[in-house]
C-alpha cells in the first residue's frame, strides 16, 4: 500500500520541482500536495482501495504524510 501511495505521489505531485520527500515528511509543506492535488488524492485512494472518504475525514492529520495516509486507509479498510 505504501508504495502504492509513493508512487501516485511521486507521479502526480503539485509542485513538479518539488524535492524528495520520506514517509514522514509533511506532503503540504513539501509541495508534493495541495487543494487540487488532494481531490486527485482523494479519488485515486477510492478507486484503488475501495475505500469512502467523508468530507469530515479530509484533514491533514490523515493526508500530511505517506505514514498517515497509509494508516488512515488501512484504518477505513478495517
Amino acid at each position: 500500500m505504501k508504495d502504492v501511495v509513493r508512487k501516485f505521489l511521486v507521479d502526480n505531485r503539485a509542485d513538479p520541482d518539488a524535492g524528495d520527500f520520506t514517509d514522514d515528511e509533511s506532503l503540504l509543506e513539501k509541495g508534493v500536495i495541495d487543494s487540487v492535488m488532494m481531490v486527485d488524492l482523494i479519488t485515486f485512494l477510492e478507486s484503488e482501495c475501495g475505500v469512502r472518504i467523508e468530507d469530515d475525514e479530509m484533514t491533514p492529520e490523515n493526508f500530511d504524510s505517506v505514514t498517515a495516509i497509509v494508516a488512515f486507509v488501512a484504518g477505513k479498510a478495517g
